[in-house]
């Protein structure tokens, strides 16, 4: 049985979702989007992700009229139809068909294109990665500057995943001007000591949800953090090293550039702040 999707205001199977050739999506990479992850059955913090979707929709002035409470509908639909009750919603707005290919936008009024479907990842709460820990290494950061903004051009965070597979690793880390930037869809931290270290947001990283979650909750525990940028080098001589995302969690780091951290297994910070992000995510999921 296939998936029920979202179109522009359908449920209907994925095989018979359509989208035409001259969205600005498709053509021009014109295109936000959103994941947001579902624990028994539930969304984690979807107001967060609700509030970067219409930022990004802001910044690139995409006009779409769907208030949060209409996304939730959507969301809690999909997962009805679906019986999803661990992985992910995908949420796509492209600025919508031009009606041909054209550097400029369409003309105002024209809709955009929304999509939205489910994805379940059955090993995201304990799979392989989580008990041995990941392995990345360090590519040039190639991507345009407004890294803050969650578009869909993702090219070169394609390539450096590939890259990093094609080395017999699990991940890469991006570098500019001497410094890790983030992973190739994850925000990056270290730690040394009592001291978990993390870059500054700005326009050159995306400002993560899972990210903002767990500093708040380092916060609350009153657990030292600094942000400020880092090199590979600084990485290296860590006492960990892991990663934020929202299909991740809180994913410990045990090789960077082929130095191995540690014991090289999950450190205890990592595992411990993954089991309270999980559960602080569960006890807000709605």
């Amino acid at each position: 049985m296939s998936r029920t999707v979202y179109l522009n205001g359908d449920y209907i199977p994925e095989e018979e979702a359509q989208v035409s050739i001259f969205d600005r999506g498709f053509v021009m990479g014109d295109a936000v989007y959103e994941v947001t992850c579902v624990l028994d059955g539930k969304l984690t913090d979807f107001e967060g992700h609700m509030a970067r979707l219409e930022r990004s929709l802001r910044e690139l002035q995409i006009t779409c009229d769907i208030s949060r409470d209409e996304w939730l509908a959507i969301h809690r639909k999909l997962l009805e139809l679906n019986g999803l009750t661990l992985g992910g919603v995908y949420l796509q707005v492209s600025r919508g068909n031009a009606g041909d290919r054209d550097f400029h936008f369409p003309p105002a009024g024209t809709p955009p294109t929304v999509v939205l479907y489910t994805q379940e990842h059955p090993d995201m709460l304990d799979g392989p990665k989580v008990t041995k820990g990941v392995r990345v290494i360090s590519v040039p950061d190639l991507r345009w500057h407004r890294r803050d903004i969650k578009t869909v051009q993702l090219l070169w965070a394609s390539i450096a995943k590939m890259t990093a597979e094609q080395a017999g690793k699990d991940d890469a880390w991006f570098v500019e001007d001497g410094f890790v930037t983030e992973g190739s869809s994850n925000n990056c931290y270290i730690v040394k000591g009592d001291t978990i270290i993390t870059r500054p947001l700005s326009n050159d990283i995306l400002h993560g949800i899972t990210r903002a979650s767990l500093l708040k909750i380092l916060a609350e525990r009153q657990m030292k953090v600094e942000e400020r940028p880092f090199t590979i080098e600084d990485a290296q001589g860590a006492d960990e090293a892991f990663y934020t995302s929202a299909s991740s969690f809180v994913m410990p780091i045990v090789e960077v550039d082929g130095v191995t951290l540690g014991d090289g297994m999950p450190g205890p910070v990592a595992q411990r702040l993954r089991e309270i992000y999980i559960d602080e995510a569960r006890k807000h999921a709605i």
